[in-house]
């Protein structure tokens, strides 16, 4: 099974990009803005047995404070139970908080400026003045500097990470969508998706490679640009 990491900026439209995979193209997604809400008590045998045996495999299991998130257990288990090829990680603060590392692949959704960021913030939350909206979005991560990581660890020859333009309309953003959906799906639908099901120590091999391919490509990234900025 396929992790894919969504992400984006406040005002890119990555919420518009979660429901397109979910709805066009069936795939499970993990949305942490909502999973953070549902918890259970800890210190119950069946919370140590559950993180005992899930900690490792299921990201967000826990949250902050310790507690179980029942939602992002169910999801994880019944999508993996039930065979899909994919799920998909929907985190705003993917790549700040590491976990892009566990990812297979992820995606960020983009727009050409913060300019467009800042007029569709300005348009959906009308009681910010002009200076606020620009705090919210300079307050972040910049989404030219997501889409560049995005780029270096997941893109070129490994094909794991896409850029997705939303400048458009939501029809357009389909179509890339569907683009780049369906470019992460060949080969991966078939045999190697059984495969990986049936034989959990062949996944965690992988799994195990993954991240720590992604940590190498992460560390060259931040130290080339460490490079750059030295010689500035």
């Amino acid at each position: 099974m396929l992790l894919i990491g969504l992400t984006g900026s406040i005002s890119t439209g990555k919420s518009t990009v979660s429901m397109i995979l979910s709805k066009d193209h069936s795939l499970p997604i993990i949305d942490a803005d909502k999973l953070a809400r549902k918890v259970v008590e800890v210190g119950t045998p069946g919370y140590s047995s559950i993180v005992s045996h899930f900690s490792e495999s299921t990201p967000g299991l826990l949250n902050q404070d310790g507690t179980l998130n029942r939602a992002v257990l169910a999801d994880f288990s019944y999508h993996y139970l039930s065979g899909a090829w994919a799920v998909v990680l929907d985190v705003p603060l993917l790549f700040e908080s590491s976990l892009d590392l566990i990812c297979g692949a992820v995606l960020v959704v983009s727009v050409s400026s913060p300019e467009v960021q800042l007029g569709r913030l300005l348009a959906r939350d009308d009681h910010l003045t002009r200076e606020d909206a620009a705090k919210r979005v300079a307050s972040q991560m910049s989404i030219q500097e997501k889409v560049e990581r995005c780029d270096m660890v997941f893109g070129g020859t490994r094909g794991r990470g896409a850029a997705i333009p939303n400048d458009g309309s939501v029809e357009e953003l389909r179509e890339e969508v569907s683009i780049v959906v369906n470019g992460l799906k060949a080969g991966r639908d078939g045999w190697w998706k059984w495969m990986l099901w049936g034989l959990p120590s062949v996944a965690g091999a992988v799994g195990a490679r993954v991240l720590a391919e992604n940590w190498w490509r992460r560390e060259c990234w931040l130290r080339e640009k460490e490079g750059v900025k030295a010689n500035l």
